[in-house]
């Protein structure tokens, strides 16, 4: 049997989609173990969560910090000292410098609440309503030092309703980003998704197309 895929939550928020995580490794669907919950904000109620759970936080400020880059050295180095096997961005709210991110190339995904390459950044919801989209969703993908830009592993659809604002195609789709992204970790926790190439392989395969969740 593998051992338990070590994970790194990294949250700006909430932390929905964390405590997702942490329930469906309670529940014994999901062969991980979160092994640090880090946020550039001391004040995010996700910390809060993962310290009810017995998870170790990392609190990094943000706030101030003019250079950007060593800020990102700096959380990641407090990241790394935990040996986590895959970082997981779940509502991480910055854009990370690419020199950072190169030593964890196929190592680290996101969680992004629409159907990329469709809206890339903040206020997806609302572009989407703006748009006229009929079909709205969210997305996992790799993480590369383009914004929400890289190979995207899965998706999940939900379709726009008449009346709907963003709020409550937010509020609809949260349920589908919690397992989609539970899914994805699962899949990488069991080895059917691995980085090789410089790109995603299903099964053995590469990947073609985002999966559907």
């Amino acid at each position: 049997m593998r051992p338990p895929l070590r994970v790194a939550v990294l949250i700006s928020g909430r932390g929905s989609n964390l405590q997702a995580l942490i329930a469906a490794q309670r529940g014994g669907t999901l062969p991980i173990e979160i092994v640090v919950v880090a946020s550039n904000r001391p004040d995010a109620e996700g910390l809060r969560r993962a310290q009810a759970a017995g998870i170790a936080t990392v609190a990094l400020d943000a706030a101030g910090r003019r250079d950007r880059a060593a800020y990102d050295a700096e959380l990641f180095a407090r990241v790394a000292a935990f040996a986590p096997d895959l970082i997981v961005l779940a509502g991480f709210m910055r854009v990370l410098d690419a020199a950072v991110l190169a030593p964890w190339a196929g190592r680290i995904i996101n969680i992004h609440p629409s159907l990329l390459p469709r809206y890339p950044g903040l206020h997806t919801h609302r572009r989407a309503l703006e748009a006229g989209d009929t079909v709205h969703g969210a997305s996992v993908h790799f993480v590369t030092a383009e914004l929400d830009g890289g190979p995207v592993l899965a998706c999940s659809e939900i379709a726009v309703e008449t009346g709907d604002d963003a709020d409550t195609l937010a509020a609809r789709l949260l349920p589908r980003e919690h397992a989609l992204l539970c899914r994805c970790v699962q899949w990488i926790a069991e080895g059917r998704v691995v980085w090789n190439d410089g790109r995603p392989h299903v099964d053995g395969a590469p990947l073609t197309d985002a999966l559907r969740v």
